[in-house]
């Protein structure tokens, strides 16, 4: 062990060392004030980090998946849905789920028209995601629109902070490719 980490171990010692000898109380006092907030603020910042973590996977599986679509492998192997969303599964990292992924493929008739923004979602009476998601991935030189969604759960934090989007502390997930198909030979 390197002689600075000993004295950081030494000094951290006699921190907490002067903490329990010292008889007023105060420091003890002023350490109850500070780490509620400290905390508060720690479990925030791993939740941010997590979430952001989770969005950054959807989208390299998004970037990985989309490629079948872009390039007409997809189209070419008249891949459906179902198989098209298996792929993009086969595609995420083992910590999500893929009863949590949704696929949204559409067809835009230009680049100003694609829809990309976040979808409105509808509930059944039990809570679950009704829509109805399209599969359109298009023919070659058109221009699609690839979503791919993700349901992420999050738990709220202390002092209220909350980094859910829908019901029952979930976070939407959305990462959207909007490309031109290339020329491709069917």
């Amino acid at each position: 062990m390197s002689i600075p980490s000993l004295r950081a171990r030494f000094r951290l010692a006699n921190s907490f060392k002067r903490l329990r000898s010292d008889q007023r109380g105060a420091a003890l006092i002023e350490f109850a004030f500070v780490v509620g907030p400290f905390m508060a603020l720690l479990i925030a910042v791993l939740q941010t980090s997590l979430t952001y973590f989770a969005q950054q996977n959807l989208e390299t599986t998004a970037e990985k998946s989309v490629r079948q679509l872009l390039t007409g492998a997809a189209q070419n192997s008249n891949m459906t849905q179902a198989q098209f969303k298996a792929l993009v599964c086969t595609k995420l990292p083992a910590f999500m789920k893929c009863s949590n992924l949704i696929v949204d493929v559409q067809v835009a008739s230009n680049f100003s028209s694609a829809n990309i923004g976040v979808p409105t979602l509808t509930y059944d009476s039990n809570g679950n995601i009704n829509n109805t998601w399209g599969y359109s991935p298009g023919v070659p030189g058109q221009i699609t629109v690839a979503r791919i969604m993700y349901i992420w759960d999050v738990s709220k934090g202390p002092l209220g902070f909350d980094l859910s989007t829908m019901s029952s502390g979930k976070r939407l997930l959305i990462a959207t490719s909007v490309f031109k198909t290339e020329p491709y030979t069917s």
